[in-house]
């Protein structure tokens, strides 16, 4: 019986230092994405400034920037408008953005606002996006910075 006491206890300091590297870790990840958030958009920012031919091919790519024939993700889509915006929108103002800049990739979407609102708040969930309410009640998101707290945390949208 004192063996499996000895390996109950051990078991819970393994499971209570693997949490705490996973918190640790999901700390880092949210630090890691939020800088690389930050950088994307001072490249942006650069890019709509000096124009884009100042960046080779790989650098445009990094960024999302690259116009190829390979179809972008409707979530990279969404990052993109966001940090365009450079102020909060709601899910129907990037649906809007999107269905004007690349309709094709909401084309095959039953319901491209519920989509575009789950994305949005995936983008909330890793850290990149913020989420609001505006002054009618309405939901809104801006692209988050390093230097920016979360408005509110993922767990608070709904």
């Amino acid at each position: 019986m004192e063996n499996h006491n000895v390996d109950c206890q051990s078991a819970e300091k393994v499971i209570r230092e693997v949490r705490e590297l996973l918190h640790s870790l999901e700390r880092e990840r949210k630090q890691i994405v939020r800088r690389i958030c930050t950088i994307k958009q001072t490249m942006v920012g650069l890019a709509s400034l000096y124009g884009e031919e100042i960046f080779d091919e790989q650098l445009l790519e990094l960024v999302g920037r690259k116009t190829n024939k390979r179809r972008s993700g409707l979530t990279k889509t969404c990052r993109m408008v966001l940090i365009q915006a450079g102020r909060p929108l709601s899910a129907r103002e990037v649906c809007n953005q999107i269905m004007s800049q690349q309709p094709v990739l909401l084309l095959s979407h039953k319901d491209p606002m519920a989509t575009v609102n789950t994305l949005l708040s995936r983008l909330v969930e890793y850290g990149e996006a913020r989420a609001a309410t505006d002054e009618s009640g309405r939901r809104t998101w801006q692209w988050a910075t390093a230097s920016e707290p979360p408005l509110v945390q993922a767990a608070d949208v709904h």
